[in-house]
């Protein structure tokens, strides 16, 4: 406790506003003494501190009751909870990792304190009314600029809300020795570009387009060009060799005049789609395919090639339609498309991605990408995490290119899934490099630069 309230002090210590003023509050268990350590350090360096005692010091234990009593012996904590704060910075030590309710009474009104104030806030652990093994928001939560986790990161701060409410998350491992957590298995693991290097080798002076695949990507009804045609950049950009599309007829000649390099074809009927796809290493399906006799007879027609398949969009709710399960597909659904393939609500989804990332994979089989604040990556029973990506991504076209970098990554020789954490995190990355710019107004063809970048340099 003495070793996470001397990293919350140097936490502290890099926040704007930290010589103003600080405001603790402090509630009953061991984030209360975390927040009562801190305070007497402050205190004893000089900095402004008033804390509050928003569950009463009579519920406090063990170290956190040890912690008060040596503060009590420099200062006093208030009980009464202020109108408004002051300048400086916050310090949430309310509520720690076990919270199984929505937070109500004092502690509600102290979480509606701390977000209305002006200055940085800083959350203890993990911000109080997060879940910390699911990233959802039990009613309120503190929405933090930083959170210092303790000892091992927690799931719950980097998918669904977490990543809103946590801001920068930073650890502090507290020099616990592994011994001592070894026994506990990781439940997620977060994905990192590095992770990815054994993989990538550099490409031999006398290759050709062959030695690198051919993607078949299935979509682009009446009105959805431009989704085909995003994904086909898309595979080519991260280096698949040919890119062929099938498409409406009128399509054809629309996508090739934007993109020469796309080999696109009017597709009609079955028979064509499979002569199509004896050539090429991977199928993707769905970007603009919508639901309708001519989707439907192409989406069938690419389930029967013996092929791996990349399932995005519309490709999604005809399955959801006629469930099957296949372990040669990556399936990379949105919320309410996971809703729709796993008949419930996108509320349900959001509430537990976790577990529904898992429950996808087990009934649908292969790889399964759940898309969203936080993507998770499951392909059995482990669940991959992606910490990257921005708001501005949140705009028309985004998956239709993540379904052409996986697809591209297939066909390049990657498993499924590593070609599905792999391009989740260079889709997530591209989509940083390219927000430098801003994120409002960031179009999905913007990733295409910095996606090739990314292939060249990991």
């Amino acid at each position: 406790m003495k070793r996470a309230g001397q990293g919350l002090f140097q936490c502290i210590q890099s926040m704007p506003l930290h010589a103003e003023q600080v405001h603790i509050f402090c509630g009953a268990g061991n984030n209360a003494g975390d927040g009562y350590v801190l305070a007497k350090l402050l205190i004893e360096s000089n900095v402004s501190t008033q804390i509050y005692a928003v569950a009463g010091t009579e519920h406090l234990t063990g170290d956190a009751l040890k912690a008060f009593n040596e503060l009590k012996e420099i200062t006093s904590v208030v009980t009464t909870l202020p109108n408004k704060l002051g300048k400086g910075v916050v310090v949430d030590a309310l509520l720690g990792t076990g919270l199984t309710k929505p937070i109500s009474g004092q502690f509600l009104a102290a979480v509606t304190l701390i977000n209305a104030a002006t200055g940085p806030v800083l959350a203890v652990d993990i911000p109080s009314g997060l879940c910390a093994d699911t990233g959802c928001v039990k009613g309120v939560a503190v929405c933090a600029d930083v959170t210092l986790s303790f000892i091992v990161l927690k799931k719950g701060l980097y998918t669904g809300d977490g990543p809103h409410y946590c801001g920068e998350v930073r650890l502090d491992d507290l020099q616990v020795g592994l011994d001592m957590i070894a026994p506990e298995e990781p439940t997620a693991k977060l994905m990192a570009l590095n992770d990815f290097k054994g993989n990538h080798k550099r490409r031999a002076r006398n290759t050709h387009k062959g030695h690198y695949g051919h993607v078949l990507l299935v979509g682009g009804n009446s009105g959805y060009s431009g989704s085909i045609r995003l994904a086909g950049e898309a595979a080519l950009r991260v280096g698949a060799g040919l890119v062929s599309v099938a498409t409406k007829n009128e399509h054809t000649a629309l996508i090739t005049m934007a993109r020469p390099e796309l080999m696109c074809h009017g597709i009609n009927d079955r028979q064509a789609l499979t002569a199509l796809s004896n050539h090429c290493t991977v199928l993707g399906v769905g970007p603009g395919l919508g639901q309708e006799g001519w989707s439907k007879m192409l989406f069938e027609a690419a389930l029967e090639q013996n092929l791996p398949l990349v399932v995005d969009a519309d490709g999604l709710n005809l399955l959801a339609k006629e469930p099957r399960e296949n372990n040669l597909w990556v399936l990379t659904p949105h919320p309410a498309e996971a809703a729709r393939l796993l008949n419930c609500t996108t509320t349900k989804i959001q509430t537990n991605r976790f577990f529904a990332v898992k429950a996808l994979q087990k009934k649908y089989g292969g790889v399964v990408v759940l898309k969203g604040s936080g993507s998770l990556v499951c392909g059995g029973s482990d669940v991959l995490v992606c910490e990257a990506g921005n708001p501005g991504m949140a705009s028309g076209g985004m998956g239709d290119v993540l379904t052409g970098v996986i697809s591209g990554l297939i066909a390049q020789g990657y498993g499924l899934l590593d070609a599905a954490a792999l391009g989740v995190v260079l889709h997530a990355m591209a989509g940083d490099d390219a927000a430098r710019a801003g994120e409002n107004g960031l179009l999905a063809s913007d990733l295409f630069q910095p996606l090739r970048e990314l292939v060249n340099a990991y």
